[in-house]
């Protein structure tokens, strides 16, 4: 009787299944469609009211250099309060970096699964005598010894004294003659 696992029967068939899903997205395109108009909506009320229209008709120029003066003030009050937050949100950005990191932390580092390594007689009486603490390399004797030439050191004079041998007529004619 027992014929294997027993699948369980499904509640929808495909056409329903692809019926119900077809639905589902076209609710939730217009859903998506009358929210970002809801949040045009909030975003133009929110301007209005923060802003009122300006009304620049029949005002001289003193009024409108004072109208000039006052938004001015008005953005670097809305400047101020705009950098204050990006501050904010960059602190908060960097906490949940620092944050993400401790959790990484208590979780623990995950251990690589090891591989079996076969190994030879010789390497394993290598490792109980520790034959590698008995061997040391002499590096220094392996280098090849290299022989220094001698360079042709120039004699350091005095160079007042050469100046004044060459200065004048005479030092001319010593240039002269030694050129040729």
């Amino acid at each position: 009787m027992s014929e294997g696992p027993r699948r369980p029967k499904r509640k929808f068939a495909a056409t329903r299944r692809l019926l119900i899903k077809e639905k589902l997205l076209k609710k939730a395109a217009s859903m998506l469609v009358a929210e970002n108009a809801e949040k045009e909506l909030e975003k133009e009320r929110v301007v209005n009211e923060t802003v009122p229209p300006l009304k620049l008709s029949g005002l001289s120029v003193q009024e409108l250099q004072e109208l000039c003066k006052d938004l001015h003030q008005k953005l670097d009050v809305v400047d101020e309060t705009r950098y204050d937050m990006q501050v904010k949100v960059t602190k908060n950005e960097i906490e949940i970096v620092s944050l993400k990191q401790k959790v990484i932390e208590l979780k623990g580092m995950k251990k690589p699964s090891l591989k079996r390594v076969k190994k030879t007689t010789d390497d394993m009486l290598g490792a109980c005598t520790d034959a590698s603490k008995l061997k040391k390399a002499d590096f220094k004797a392996k280098l090849k010894t290299v022989k220094k030439e001698d360079d042709k050191k120039e004699e350091v004079t005095d160079w007042r004294k050469n100046v004044e041998a060459l200065s004048g007529m005479e030092g001319r004619k010593k240039l002269f003659n030694a050129g040729q």
